[in-house]
């Protein structure tokens, strides 16, 4: 039988995303992006929880999300989710889940990204990186 691991958001970016770069040189852009849900509650009154999703982006997509991302923005994510596991000093395990970015596409209006109108507003990164298990992030 077949699984799938997709994600997609449609949220704001809640900080400027923090830029690392490996020993290979490849930039990665961690960042997190917020979204609301809307439900009844038991007596039928409105309610939203609000979510918050840490994202990582490698290469292209993380020089992208460097230059053109900060707070507030409105982004389309769509990729995959990872778990790493984190050996702490102590000997615990620390679980990390993030949604690793294969597409990103700008929502925020036009003006929000004068700098970059003669270039497309989606980015696709379908590079191999397998290097994600051992990078420290």
């Amino acid at each position: 039988m077949r699984t799938i691991n997709k994600v997609i958001l449609i949220g704001n970016i809640t900080k400027d995303p923090f830029i690392k770069t490996t020993t290979t040189t490849k930039k990665i852009a961690t960042f997190t992006v917020a979204t609301n849900r809307y439900y009844k509650g038991p007596t039928g009154e409105s309610l939203s929880d609000a979510e918050y999703t840490n994202c990582v982006a490698w290469g292209p997509l993380a020089e992208r999300s460097e230059q053109f991302l900060t707070k507030g923005k409105l982004v389309y994510v769509e990729g995959h989710l990872k778990t790493r596991i984190i050996d702490r000093e102590d000997g615990s395990k620390l679980y990390k889940t993030e949604v690793v970015v294969d597409q990103l596409i700008f929502l925020s209006k036009r003006e929000d990204f004068a700098s970059i109108d003669s270039e497309v507003d989606e980015i696709s990164n379908f590079d191999d990186f397998s290097d994600l298990d051992s990078a420290k992030i």
